[in-house]
Formats: C-alpha cells, structure tokens, sequence
C-alpha cells in the first residue's frame, strides 16, 4: 500500500502565510498537515492534494461556486463544515491568503476547550 504524503510546498506557503498569527500550532493528522489555531483545526495540507479549510457550513454553498472548490469527504461521508481547495485554485499569494484567513476566522469562532 502507498501512503500519499501531504504536499509539502503547500504546507510551506500556508506557513508564510500564518508567520507572526498567533496561537499556531502543526499536527500531522488524517495522513496530512494539520493548522491548529487555539486548538482548533483551521486548514491543512492533505493527502489528497488539496487544501482542507474549516468554513462556517451557511458558506458552503456561496463557496463551492468557484473552481476547484468542493465539501470534503473522508471515508465516502461529507465532512459538514469543510472544503477542498485544489492547490489550482491557490496559485496566487492572495488567494492562498483569503482561503488561509476563511479557515482561522473559522477556527476562531469555535468556543474554547
């Protein structure tokens, strides 16, 4: 069996994106790379060559309108609250950015464990 690896050039530019937010932490999670804010999941990089990013689920349907943008689903079950953005839609610094912030906003507004 292989087991796909994260991307790691994703992981990276989601690393710049987040130098200096405070309260970030990694986890290696779901056979991917996982950005903690808080404790929270926010986004990572995945397995299967996307970005997941953590929404409020009332978005899901103004969201998945743009290209490369889908509900995740593990386990053949969709993951309420959740995106995969294809690293094709993320080919800019400014849309990496507001995918980045979506997710963290998101994140941030979970009530604290």
């Amino acid at each position: 069996m292989v087991v796909m690896a994260y991307d790691d050039e994703l992981a990276e530019r989601v690393r710049l994106c987040l130098t200096g937010v405070e309260g970030i932490t990694e986890k290696r999670m779901f056979g991917g790379l996982a950005f903690l804010v808080d404790g929270h999941m926010a986004l990572a990089a995945n397995s299967r060559g996307a970005m997941m990013v953590r929404i409020d689920p009332s978005r899901v349907g103004e969201l998945t309108v743009r290209d490369g943008v889908r509900p995740t689903v593990m386990r053949g079950r969709e993951l309420k609250g959740w995106l995969d953005v294809d690293t094709a839609a993320l080919t800019s610094a400014e849309e990496l950015d507001e995918w980045v912030w979506i997710g963290i906003e998101q994140a941030r507004s979970q009530p604290a464990e």
